[in-house]
């Protein structure tokens, strides 16, 4: 099963990153305004829509920071919990 699910993963993988799409990937009135800005010489809009771009792909890595630290420090406590239950019954930790 847990083989299974690995070819899986590594499947999807392997189609996400080598079967791409060359797409467009403003809309025509947000790609006309940059492009109109830039030409005029003024990059503030670009520059404020890139802050924008990188602050919207922060956000996803940090939630998963912020979740992969809480399920770590659960682990940590856990385990604490296990070695005081141990000590108590006198008996050596399996693993």
């Amino acid at each position: 099963m847990k083989s299974k699910i690995l070819f899986l993963f590594f499947l999807t993988l392997f189609t996400l990153v080598f079967i791409s799409v060359d797409v467009q990937a403003q809309c025509a009135m947000c790609r006309g305004s940059l492009e109109s800005s830039v030409s005029e010489g003024s990059n503030n809009l670009a520059a404020g829509i890139n802050k924008g771009i990188l602050y919207l792909l922060s956000m996803p890595y940090l939630i998963m920071a912020i979740i992969a630290y809480l399920w770590y420090r659960s682990s940590k406590a856990n385990q604490e919990k296990m070695q005081k239950i141990y000590q108590r019954l006198k008996l050596r930790p399996q693993g």
